[in-house]
C-alpha cells in the first residue's frame, strides 16, 4: 500500500527532545515500512526515517533559532506539497492539529484519515468539523472522541509504544505502591488526577 504520513512541523520525526505526536508518527511510519508498505513522510528536513522523506521545512520549528517563524505559513506550504502529490498515495494519514488540512483535501476526504493527538473540546473545533463532516477520524482514546461526538469516527487506536522500549525499575521493596507517569506535565494530561487516584 502507498501511504503518506503528514507530521506536524513543530519537531523532527522522531523528536530530538520532547515531541509526543512526532514520536508516535515515527513509530507508525517505521512499523509500516517494516511491514513492506511504500511509505512517504512529510516532515521537517531534520527528520530521520527509513521511509521516503519529503522535507517541507529545513528544520523543525521549535528548535529553529531563526526569529520570526510562522507556524501557519510553514504548514500551509507543506499541505500544498502533499496536495500536489496526493495522486501518489492510496491513503494520506494526517497528524495535524485543528483540521488545517481539511480545506486542501475537501474533494477527496475518503482518501484521508486524520488522527488528532490532542484535546478536541476547544470551542471552535466542533463548528469547524461540522463544515467538513466527511473526513474520517481515528481517536487515540474513547475520552478524546467525546470532544467531537458527531465526527466520522472510524475507531479508537491507542498510542502504542514498542514493548521493549521501557522497562520498569522498582527501587521500592516488593509490595510498596508504585506510580509511573510517562508524559508531559500539563493540565491536558492531568497527572494530578493520576496521583490522586
Amino acid at each position: 500500500m502507498r501511504i503518506a504520513h503528514v507530521a506536524p512541523l513543530h519537531e523532527s520525526v522522531p523528536p530530538r527532545l520532547y515531541g509526543g505526536t512526532e514520536r508516535i508518527v515515527s513509530y507508525l511510519t517505521e512499523g509500516l515500512v517494516e511491514l513492506g508498505h511504500d511509505v512517504t513522510l512529510f516532515a521537517s528536513g531534520d527528520t530521520k526515517t527509513s521511509a521516503k522523506l519529503v522535507p517541507c521545512r529545513e528544520r523543525a520549528l521549535r528548535l529553529d533559532p531563526r526569529p520570526l517563524k510562522s507556524e501557519t505559513a510553514a504548514h500551509l506550504s507543506m499541505l500544498s506539497e502533499v496536495r500536489k502529490r496526493a495522486h501518489d498515495f492510496d491513503i494520506i494519514h494526517f497528524h495535524l492539529s485543528h483540521f488545517l488540512h481539511f480545506s486542501f483535501f475537501e474533494h477527496m476526504p475518503e482518501r484521508t484519515v486524520t488522527t488528532p493527538h490532542g484535546r478536541l473540546d476547544y470551542v471552535d473545533l466542533a463548528p469547524a468539523y461540522e463544515r467538513f463532516p466527511r473526513f474520517p477520524m481515528i481517536s487515540v482514546s474513547r475520552s478524546q472522541s467525546t470532544g467531537l461526538a458527531n465526527a466520522n469516527w472510524l475507531t479508537t487506536i491507542h498510542h502504542g509504544l514498542p514493548t521493549a522500549l521501557y522497562k520498569p525499575v522498582f527501587e521500592t521493596s516488593p509490595g510498596e505502591p508504585y506510580l509511573a507517569f510517562l508524559g508531559r506535565m500539563s493540565r491536558d494530561k492531568r497527572p494530578d488526577r493520576a496521583i490522586e487516584i
